[in-house]
């Protein structure tokens, strides 16, 4: 069966009998893409699957009421990215852990390398991304590694496209100064 466009499974979701298929096809069409936008930020595997299937839980329960005024996939990143960024504000206030610590976990797992593949200069890259604040890192993984739009981003961040242009070029220059002094 040929992918179905979201406006498809979005008609076959509000069909009572298929609702639970239509549902898994989203899931399928999304999970990936959704994972990877998790993990950038998180790191770890575990957390990363954690916060996928809160997600999707939330798509779940709150697809019904989806009035399509943005695209289904914006409007489910956007979901993700408050996922994340409510887990990592968990962690902090649930163990009174600084920022910096959260980080320096996060970077522990960036150097183990069963946690992330690749080779140094990617592991370079992810440390040098830990060192940037959660938004910027956020503008920066959204830009460079899914080549979002920014006006996709605003829709998902809720930020103009002025300052994600602005966040994205000081995140540029801070993992620059990151890789050639370090």
């Amino acid at each position: 069966m040929d992918a179905m466009s979201d406006k498809e499974l979005l008609e076959l979701f509000r069909e009572e009998s298929s609702h639970h298929y239509a549902f898994n096809l989203i899931v399928r069409k999304y999970q990936q893409q959704v994972y990877m936008h998790i993990r950038r930020m998180l790191i770890d595997h575990d957390d990363t699957n954690d916060v996928v299937q809160d997600t999707f839980i939330k798509v779940w329960s709150n697809l019904i009421n989806f009035k399509e005024e943005s695209q289904l996939f914006t409007w489910i990143y956007r979901i993700a990215t408050n996922e994340t960024l409510s887990f990592l504000k968990k962690k902090r206030i649930n163990f009174f852990i600084p920022i910096r610590d959260v980080e320096n976990q996060l970077l522990s797992k960036v150097m183990d390398s069963s946690q992330v593949k690749g080779d140094m200069v990617q592991k370079k890259l992810q440390s040098a991304l830990l060192t940037l604040p959660e938004k910027q890192r956020l503008v920066f993984n959204m830009k460079y590694f899914d080549n979002m739009k920014y006006e996709d981003m605003s829709a998902i961040l809720g930020t103009s496209v002025g300052a994600l242009k602005a966040s994205f070029h000081l995140a540029v220059k801070k993992i620059e100064k990151y890789i050639t002094l370090g």
